[in-house]
């Protein structure tokens, strides 16, 4: 898969996400990789009542700025949780 695809794809399900890790531009996509794997982990605190709620629809939008920033080929971080990096 070239750039592009890797990026959006990881986004997609976590499903997704070990595809483009394994299968996929890697070092091209590094950044995409790490804020779909670092929303995707942070998306658990909202099974937590009420105040996990709040931060699930926090975290859908950040998911949906990810996503949209993958398909215009741009390096933006979302909100709060973007400067966490767990890919090297």
């Amino acid at each position: 898969m070239d750039t592009k695809t890797t990026s959006i794809v990881a986004y997609l399900t976590w499903v997704g996400l070990v595809i483009a890790l394994l299968a996929g531009d890697k070092e091209g996509a590094k950044f995409h990789l790490n804020q779909a794997l670092v929303i995707m982990l942070f998306s658990l605190i909202g099974i937590i009542p009420c105040i996990g709620w709040i931060w699930a629809i926090f975290m859908l939008v950040c998911w949906v700025m990810g996503l949209v920033a993958a398909i215009n080929q741009e390096e933006k971080e979302v909100p709060l949780i973007g400067k966490i990096r767990l890919l090297k």
